[in-house]
C-alpha cells in the first residue's frame, strides 16, 4: 500500500472513530431519556415494555432511513436499542428503595 492510500485509509478511520464517539454520545443522552421515561413509567404503574411504542420507533428509523444500510439492518440496531434500554429500566426499578420498606 502506497502512503497516499495508507493516509487516505487512517483518515477515513479517524473520520470513523469521531462518529463513533458522536453515536456514544447520542446512544448515552437517548438512554438517559428512555430513564426518565421509566419513571414515569414507574410512578403510573406502566409496564416497561410498550409494544406499541416500540413498533412505533421501529418504523419511524425505517422511514428515515436513506442507506447504504438496507432497512432490516437498521430494525436490528433499533431492537437491539430498544432492547438496551428496557434493560436500563428494569435495572433502575430493582436499585430503587421500595416506598414500602422505609420504616
Amino acid at each position: 500500500m502506497n502512503d497516499t492510500a495508507a493516509r487516505t485509509m487512517d483518515d477515513w478511520r479517524r473520520r470513523i472513530d469521531e462518529i463513533d464517539r458522536e453515536l456514544i454520545k447520542l446512544l448515552n443522552e437517548r438512554s438517559q431519556c428512555a430513564l426518565e421515561i421509566g419513571k414515569f413509567k414507574r410512578l403510573h404503574n406502566i409496564a416497561i415494555y410498550q409494544p406499541e411504542r416500540e413498533r412505533e420507533v421501529l418504523e419511524n428509523a425505517e422511514r428515515a432511513n436513506a442507506g447504504p444500510l438496507a432497512d432490516t439492518a437498521i430494525r436490528r440496531l433499533f431492537e437491539r436499542i430498544l432492547d438496551e434500554a428496557r434493560s436500563l429500566e428494569r435495572q433502575e426499578r430493582r436499585e430503587e428503595p421500595k416506598e414500602d420498606m422505609k420504616s
